[in-house]
């Protein structure tokens, strides 16, 4: 099965609303030069990209988007070994077990993920007094290849924006490479060929 898109820059947005008529995101890069301290001029680009990763997907909307079943995103330095790792949470179906007969719901009306405008949300305060919900989800936590990584910069002159989108360009393509084709699964709906 073909791997389907999950992440993305949103360059259009960023540009059409970049407070200095060219880019939102590299704009927060200058604004929080502090978070890049520690990763100045290091030899592993790991530190730098995971500040640069964390800008992009605080800015709301974030620079980096995503798609509807991912719930949360984070890069990471590993504490054992130094490397880069990803921590994602994607929404999924409810497990075969408990699809197979639903005599477990007792005819509580137990509710999937709610859907707004096709986007999974979290029930609201209300949907959660009128029935119960059991939300589905994976926990994906898995080494990202960082040999493609641009140097980190040797400091806050050395066009930090620039290397923070390289950066994101490459930690894009290898999310991509690992959680397309599981969304893809995810979005067919059926279980694959073996």
């Amino acid at each position: 099965m073909a791997g389907s898109q999950v992440f993305w820059l949103d360059d259009n947005y960023d540009r059409e609303h970049a407070p200095d008529g060219r880019s939102r995101y590299a704009a927060e890069v200058r604004r929080r030069l502090d978070e890049f301290t520690g990763t100045w001029g290091d030899f592993a680009p790991i530190g730098f990209a995971v500040a640069a990763w964390r800008v992009a997907t605080e800015l709301s909307p974030g620079y980096v988007r995503w798609h509807r079943r991912v719930t949360s995103a984070a890069l990471r330095r590993s504490p054992w070994d130094g490397t880069l790792t990803c921590q994602v949470s994607l929404v999924a179906p409810w497990p075969a077990e408990l699809t197979h007969t639903r005599q477990w719901c007792r005819d509580r009306g137990w509710r999937d993920w709610p859907q707004l405008f096709g986007q999974y949300a979290p029930p609201s305060e209300q949907d959660l007094t009128r029935a119960p919900h059991l939300r589905a989800s994976l926990l994906v936590e898995a080494p990202i290849p960082f040999t493609d990584l641009p140097p980190a910069p040797e400091g806050p002159g050395d066009a930090p924006e620039a290397a923070a989108r390289r950066a994101l360009t490459v930690l894009v393509r290898e999310l991509n490479e690992l959680l397309g084709p599981m969304i893809g699964q995810l979005e067919a709906g059926v279980p694959a060929d073996s």
